[in-house]
Parts: structure tokens; sequence; C-alpha cells
């Protein structure tokens, strides 16, 4: 009998994925193990290919029967409950295996294939960081006479080893420490290097301080850890109610009955603030895994944490992956942000790995927010999730005052800026006073359309169907979507040659209209043009806590989470174009990100007020919004998804088609539809409503046509099985050429 490993590779196309049987040789016997990285020999030319062992078996060798080429070492090997989640992205998001084994190991981690003495090799995807370790192993010698130096390297060893960058710390130099090693008193040892991040937070180990209301949310909860079940609440609480500290306590108990905990957060900018409260309160044992960290930095925390040396783990959607043993608590913060859904392959959403890795271990998984997501909500006012609310803020502060401004009477009066005159009023008292105030406008940029005079046509992108947006500070027109740029912006029409007049304002226009208006302010722009280089996010936030700015303008990256005492004045502006977008959670998306913003203001002595800036203030999710009024909009829109039957009342999935020929997208698209109709039809009563083909919001993305059809289900098994026997049947009919086909099951309604 010979020992078989059933292999899953990368590049596999959906319908192709599969085990691939290939023989063990004996020189790699004890390194092929399941869960384990390999190189296998794929196809008519054996060309080496990478690939996840799923399956080791006995069986009869045969002559088409390859054999491996290399397997990585054991260390390597995805524990069993990471190759669970492998197979939970297999079965819920259409993804290859190979697919989720790269979305769950950060790149450091993984290997890629080489060559070496001729024949192929795994080589790891970075190389291993090392340091030196020195370790007390002798006594200091009488002669020749030890220096001062020398002593006091021996006494701080004494009590155990340490790297050369603590004893530098403590003046002992690297001369010093090897002159010891010569002498045999010291050994030394190569050891992976120690990540020593966020390293400057102090840790002060400070007893969490609850709030009679934080207090009796904190012992609703705290059962939840103790039973070793697995339940899910929601921690909904009105904006600066306090919502971290009830993190912070169950965090204490979780780690008190020896279990570790997993913090998410939906965005990069809100890790720094979330980081320093749990270093401060935990100190050493918290790692960090986010896409902001370099290559290096992720592999060390990765490795810490595989290795035990995390009990906290905190980052965004990725860290939801983070290697954690006996998992007690999982706290997913703002819960109801999409930056929890994978808009690449793997399509998952972290909410459901979250749920399937607290169901695993028996943890308790704790969604919160102000605004929590409809579904959600809906879940909890069901019953199928525990509703925890806090009611008031923190110390009895008052929420924030809202005024709704008319930009129509704003333009009626002669002011035809951005900035209404009512803003600029209140922010001169601001400044006056010397507090800070926080404006929102989710859109970058400094000009959002070039349209020509003549024609009235928009410049667009050459390869998307969408309109370019100019940058000043750069110089350039740029597309949003696919990073091409035009440099210098044109001033004609490429149709017509008529005058192109650049109109409309984002965060760069309005910061020049602000240091006009305010010459002395010091402005702070938060967007992703201002926030690309490394520790930006925590630099900035750092320098407008320690009032280094007067002014924070950006996009939604300001809106949540934030938290300075000396903030009092919240502007939001543009919000018009937030309430008219095409998606059916346009509502929902407008009145979160506006009380999200809102509630950053007056969260400490001095009184908040807001401004919203609008076209339509009668509108009535301003209204509800300015009132943060969560449970009147609540009955209010749950009743607009019931008649439309969006979510929570079915799953969306969205079946998206690109390609290089318009036709041919729009034939695959509809192909797809008359095969999902044949397979419905041989299945039993499978409830479905497929509206489409249709073009996406963006009809053209890099010189590929993409259209769509959405599917209204249940997005249970039986709905999933249909899919994948839909999608066997368009791959062996061969319309991928034609068309690419994505399934997502966690959409809004585009891709």
């Amino acid at each position: 009998m010979t020992r078989i490993a059933g292999v899953a590779v990368s590049e596999a196309a959906f319908h192709f994925d599969k085990l691939y049987s290939y023989k063990i040789p004996p020189a790699l016997a004890d390194r092929v193990l399941v869960g384990g990285m390999v190189l296998v020999p794929f196809g008519k030319g054996s060309r080496p290919r990478m690939g996840v062992v799923l399956q080791v078996s006995e069986g009869e060798e045969t002559p088409r029967l390859k054999e491996l080429f290399d397997a990585a070492p054991e260390e390597a090997c995805l524990t069993p409950d990471l190759l669970e989640l492998v197979r939970f992205l297999k079965e819920r998001t259409f993804c290859t295996y190979y697919e989720a084994v790269r979305a769950i190991i950060p790149y450091g981690a993984q290997y890629r294939p080489a060559r070496a003495e001729g024949r192929p090799v795994l080589e790891k995807g970075l190389s291993r960081y090392t340091e030196a370790e020195y370790h007390l192993t002798g006594e200091l010698p009488e002669k020749p006479r030890p220096t001062e130096k020398q002593k006091k390297a021996v006494e701080l060893l004494a009590p155990g080893p340490l790297r050369l960058r603590q004893l530098e710390q403590n003046g002992i130099s690297r001369a010093v420490i090897e002159g010891l090693c010569k002498k045999g008193v010291v050994s030394r040892l190569q050891v992976d290097k120690a990540p020593d991040l966020y390293g400057n937070i102090p840790f002060t180990g400070e007893s969490i301080q609850l709030t009679a209301g934080q207090q009796a949310a904190y012992e609703e909860l705290a059962p939840c850890l103790r039973d070793g079940q697995a339940h899910s609440a929601l921690l909904y609480g009105v904006t600066g109610s306090g919502k971290t500290l009830v993190f912070l306590k169950l965090i204490e108990e979780t780690l008190r009955l020896g279990r570790t905990a997993l913090v998410l957060v939906p965005e990069i900018s809100l890790t720094p603030q979330m980081i320093r409260r749990l270093k401060m309160t935990f100190g050493s044992r918290v790692a960090v895994q986010h896409s902001a960290l370099n290559n290096t930095e992720r592999l060390l925390q990765w490795q810490m944490i595989q290795k035990g040396g995390a009990d906290i783990v905190v980052g965004t959607r990725s860290a939801v992956f983070a290697p954690l043993q006996n998992l007690g608590l999982i706290v997913m913060d703002e819960e109801q942000e999409h930056t929890y859904h994978s808009e690449s392959a793997p399509r998952y959403s972290a909410h459901q790995v979250a749920a399937r890795r607290a169901a695993d271990n028996g943890a308790l998984l704790l969604f919160a927010s102000a605004t929590p997501s409809l579904e959600r909500f809906w879940a909890a006012k069901q019953g199928r999730c525990r509703l925890v609310r806090l009611t008031e803020r923190y110390s009895g502060r008052p929420l924030p005052s809202v005024e709704l401004v008319d930009m129509r009477a704003e333009l009626a009066a002669g002011n035809g800026g951005e900035v209404s005159l009512a803003l600029a009023d209140q922010l001169k008292q601001t400044l006056a006073a010397g507090k800070q105030a926080i404006l929102l406008l989710n859109r970058r940029g400094y000009r959002t359309v070039a349209q020509c005079a003549d024609c009235g046509k928009s410049l667009k992108c050459p390869s998307c169907s969408v309109p370019m947006v100019y940058h000043k500070a750069q110089g350039r027109l740029m597309c949003h979507y696919c990073g091409q740029i035009l440099q210098p912006p044109p001033e004609k029409c490429p149709e017509c040659g008529g005058l192109l007049r650049y109109t409309g304002y984002g965060t760069q226009r309005i910061e020049e209209e602000l240091a006009r208006l305010f010459p002395q302010a010091r402005i702070l722009r938060m967007d992703q043009d201002t926030t690309t280089h490394k520790n930006a996010h925590e630099e900035m936030l750092a320098r407008f806590a320690r009032h280094e700015y007067d002014l924070m303008l950006g996009t939604q990256m300001v809106a949540k989470g934030l938290d300075f005492e000396d903030v009092t004045l919240v502007g939001v502006l543009g919000v018009d174009a937030m309430l008219n977008s095409q998606s059916f959670r346009a509502y929902e998306n407008a009145f979160s990100l506006i009380t999200q913003v809102v509630g950053r203001g007056g969260r400490a002595d001095s009184p908040g007020h807001a401004l919203i800036q609008t076209s339509d203030p009668s509108h009535p999710v301003l209204a509800l919004a300015a009132r943060q009024d969560y449970d009147a909009f609540f009955e209010q829109e749950i009743g607009f998804r019931r008649l439309g039957l969006y979510p929570p009342f079915c799953t969306l999935c969205l079946a998206g088609f690109s390609g290089a020929q318009e036709a041919q997208v729009l034939g695959a698209a509809s192909r797809f539809g008359q095969l999902l109709a044949e397979e419905a039809g041989r299945g039993g009563q499978i409830p479905l409503r497929v509206l489409g083909p249709a073009p996406m919001n963006v009809a053209m993305v890099n010189g590929l046509y993409r259209y769509k059809l959405t599917i209204k289900c249940r997005g249970d098994k039986p709905f999933r099985d249909l899919m994948r026997r839909v999608m066997t049947r368009y791959s062996e009919e061969g319309l991928p050429v034609r068309a690419s086909v994505t399934l997502d099951m966690n959409s809004d309604g585009d891709m």
C-alpha cells in the first residue's frame, strides 16, 4: 500500500477545484500532513503548482499516480480549526480551496514555487527574520578582571535570557556581550524576531470602572462567557455611551477564565484608539492584525498569536482568521459597516466567519453599534440574538443638538460656497473658544466632474464608465475605480473641442475653502489620498488629540469610533448624494453615517452641536438622524424592506459577469439565468426571484463590461447546492471565455 495525499491545487477553475491524488515519497513522509502546503506536478507538462493537503490515506499505487515535489515544514501546517474555515469558505462563498487558504494565511507565512539544484522546491514567501538571544551559561571569571559593563550584563541575564536590543537599552553593547560569548559565560541563539509594535504605549493596568448602566450590561453578558456554550448578543448603545468599557470588562473576564479574545473594527482608522485602550489595560498580551502592517510585521504578529504569545487580537476584517486557540469572546465593533464584507475572492462576511468560530469554540459573539444593521436588530427583536441596551451617554452627558441647514436658502442669500454661513459662524465660535471641530464629506478629490460647456458631456475614464475626479494638489485627473491618471488635466473636451468646466467638490476643495475662511486655523484632511503612508492614521489622530490641529476634515474614516474630548462641533456636507445613491441600503447608510459622526461631538464637559447641510431639510431620514432616533428609523425602514423583499426578509445573491465584448457578457448573463431556471425547476421547491440581467451601477471597469443578475433567495444549503450545479454547467458550456462569473452571497446589490 502507498500513502496518498489528496491535494487542492492553486489556480483551479471552479469546476476543476477538487482533490487530486499524489504519491507521498518516503523522503517527505514525515512532512506531508493534512493542512500542509505542498508543491505538486500538475497537468500534461507536470508544471510545479502550489497545493494544500486536505486528505492523507492509504491506497494502491497506479502508473498514473504522480509524486509530490516538496512539502512545507510541519510548523507551516494549518491547524484543524483553520482548516475547517477553509472548507467553510469554500462552501459558503463559491471560492476555490486555495483562494480560501490565501485569505486565511498572511503572505509572509505562505510558500511559492522555486528551483534548487535543478529540481522544483518550495520557497517561503518571506525570509525568516531572526535576532540574537543571549543566555547566561557560566560564571564570570575573576581574571582577567571583569569590567563594570560585563558585570552588569551578567546581572541583567541572571533572571533569564534577553534579546540584543533589550541589552542595548540597558547600556550593554554588542561588543561587550559577544566578548562574554567568547569567554563561555554567555551563549547566543538565533530566534524569531520578537514583534514590538506599539511598544511606546504605557501599560497602566488600571481597574476598569463602569457606570451603573455599563455594569448592568456587563452582568447580562458575562454569564454567556462562563457556560462554555456559543452565544450571540447585540450591544446597542447611543453614541458616547461607553460600549468600549463594557468590551474591556468582558475581555478581562475572558482572560480570567483562561480563554482568548478577538476584537474586530471595520476600518484601519479605528485601530489606533482601540489598540491604545487594550494595550494600556492588558499590556503586551495584545497582538495586531490589519493591512497597514508590512508583511514582516504581520507575519511576526501572526506567529506570536500562533505560538500562544497573545491572549487578545485586535484588527480589521482579516483578523477574523487569527490563529487564536480556545476563543472565549469575539467582539465586532460598528458591526453594521460594509467593510466587514470582502469584495474579492473569497467574498466572505466576517459576521459569518465569526459566528462559525464562536460556534466551534463555544464563545460569545458580541456585535456592537449605535446604529446596528437592520438584519442584526431584526434578529435581536426576533429573539435569535440577545439584545442589550445602553441608553445613556457616559457620565450622563447629553447628545449633541442638531441643526439642519437649507442650502437652497444659502444660495438664495448669495452664498455660492460649499460651507454654509451657519456652519462658518459656528466654526468661528468654536475656534474662538479653543475647541475643535470635525467635518465629514464622503467624497475625496477637489472637483468631481469635468463637463464640457458646449456639448454638456462629462469627461469619463477611458477604461471605466465613471467621470474622472480632479485632484488639484497633484495636478491631475484620476479614476477612483481603475486608478488611471490624466496629467496635466485637459482644458478642452475630447468629443467636440469645447471648454471643460470643473464642477462639484471634494475634500481638497473644502480644505481650500476652509483655509480661505479661517486663515489661522490648522486643518487636518484625512482621506484616502492623505493616509497612504505607514502609520498615517495613528500619527494624524495623535496629532489631532494633542491639539496640533483645530479642524479635522475627512471622509467616512472620521465618522466612527473616534473619541476626542475637545470636539464640540460637527459638520456634515454632501449628505444629499448619500441619500440618493442606488443601493437599497442608501437610507440605512446615510442614517448610520450621520448618527455616528454627530456622536463624535460633546463627549466631555462641553456640550456638542452638529450642523447638517442639505437641499432637502424636510427629508424624514435626516429628521430621525438629527434626533438620533434609531428605533423609529428601524420601524420605518423595516416596513420598506418587507414590502420590497430585501434583507432581512431574503438573502441577496449577486451574480456578476464581466468581459471585453458587451454583447457576449449580456448573452452569458442571460444564459446563466436560463440555466438557473432549468436547475431550479428540477430541484423541487426552491423559492427564487431573479432580476436582470442589467448593467451594474458602474457598467465598465478597466475596459471590461459588467452585468449582473440579482437573485433574491433563502441563502440556505439547497440554494447553494443549486448555484454550484449552475456554475458547473456554465463552465461546461465554455461560457467563462465570454464572461467571467462571480457570486456574492453578501451583496448590497452591486459590485
